[in-house]
């Protein structure tokens, strides 16, 4: 009996191989196939999906509706072992468009320990990704189509999906390509398009992007540097990190000022939340900066100011993200270039589930258009 990585090794040969012909016959099965594989929204789906299909062929008396050991019994098996030993190597070794972490760790997936049956209601969005994959797993379990096939029609979904992916990005990088050799973009352009970069849907992790940035493009003018990025979902309890970007010396690795993002108001209670965190770092640092994309409330911003003194010369603010941005492209203004391509490169940089693959795109037909204008 092959291996699970030699069985999807096998079976990615034979789909790349092949004419591009779908391998399930029943189109309706088949559409639920494409459509959980084509979900760029949610990929926990897929990862599912393939690690219930892995799961129901490396051990044929398994229910492919019940993958969690909790369950109990026979045909029970542990779909987060088989997802995270086998199916993470495989989709990062063919750069397949799925979420790098495993889909039984989301929330929608991780406290269930029940068969995955048709009447099951997972709570999550979009609701269809979910009821197709559960309804596929019912297929399978009931004989309508093989375990093997939709593993097979998953993977040539995905290579679809990734060359699909490619050719759009190649396409925007060759636009952006051709429009450089003219007239820089002024920092006032930059500024309104990486403004309506911040604006799409799903931003949340540009701003943290936008401050990384700034710093990797002026370390050399200011003695100081980003820290890599920790992951987009890691609490800072697990990373010990005092906030999303951490600013260190040059030639030193003390944290000297901390930057903590927000999609929303930053309130008094934030800043009294900041307080007991800096309070237990050690070594102290100079500056903990608040960058929000929404209004800041005067008495915030006062009572931000008022923790000087308390904590003796360690300083609280809180800055508008654009603003940031603003002053930083002017004041650097030799730089501004530099700013951008250091921001492309850490947007195309992140996973999709930190940025999701329209909003890397977006980014670079803003910047297309933005150029072409100057």
């Amino acid at each position: 009996m092959p291996s699970p990585s030699e069985i999807l090794s096998k079976l990615y040969q034979e789909v790349e191989s092949s004419t591009g012909n779908a391998v399930v016959t029943d189109n309706e099965v088949l559409s639920r196939i494409e459509y959980v594989c084509r979900c760029l929204s949610n990929r926990a789906g897929v990862r599912l999906l393939m690690a219930c299909m892995l799961g129901k062929i490396d051990q044929p008396h398994t229910d492919p509706r019940q993958p969690y050991t909790q369950i109990g019994g026979d045909e029970s098996f542990s779909g987060r072992t088989i997802d995270e030993g086998y199916i993470t190597n495989f989709i990062t070794a063919h750069g397949l468009p799925c979420n790098s972490t495993t889909a039984f760790l989301t929330p929608a997936l991780r406290n269930i320990s029940q068969p995955l049956t048709t009447d099951v209601t997972i709570v999550g969005r979009p609701p269809r990704v979910y009821s197709d994959t559960l309804q596929i797993l019912d297929d399978v379990a009931n004989g309508r189509v093989t375990a093997e096939d939709v593993l097979a029609d998953t993977i040539r979904f995905l290579i679809v999906v990734r060359e699909e992916k490619n050719a759009r990005m190649a396409t925007l990088m060759a636009g952006i390509e051709e429009s450089k050799g003219g007239l820089p973009l002024s920092s006032e352009a930059i500024v309104n398009f990486v403004s309506q970069h911040l604006a799409c849907k799903h931003a949340s992790r540009l701003p943290v992007l936008v401050v990384a940035a700034a710093y990797n493009a002026a370390s050399a003018c200011l003695g100081e540097f980003a820290k890599p990025l920790h992951a987009h979902n890691a609490a800072d309890e697990q990373t010990g990190a005092l906030g999303d970007v951490e600013i260190c010396l040059e030639n030193d690795d003390k944290v000297v000022s901390s930057y903590e993002m927000k999609m929303k108001r930053v309130t008094i209670d934030d800043i009294n939340r900041a307080v007991t965190k800096i309070a237990s770092h050690k070594p102290r640092i100079d500056n903990y900066v608040f960058i929000t994309t929404d209004t800041i409330d005067i008495e915030v911003t006062e009572y931000a100011a008022s923790m000087y003194e308390k904590l003796a010369g360690m300083e609280i603010v809180v800055l508008d993200c654009v603003g940031f941005l603003r002053h930083f492209v002017h004041f650097f203004h030799r730089l501004r270039i530099d700013f951008i391509e250091a921001y492309q490169t850490l947007v195309l940089a992140e996973p999709d589930s930190a940025v999701r693959q329209p909003l890397k795109e977006a980014f670079l037909s803003l910047r297309q258009a933005a150029e072409s204008d100057e």
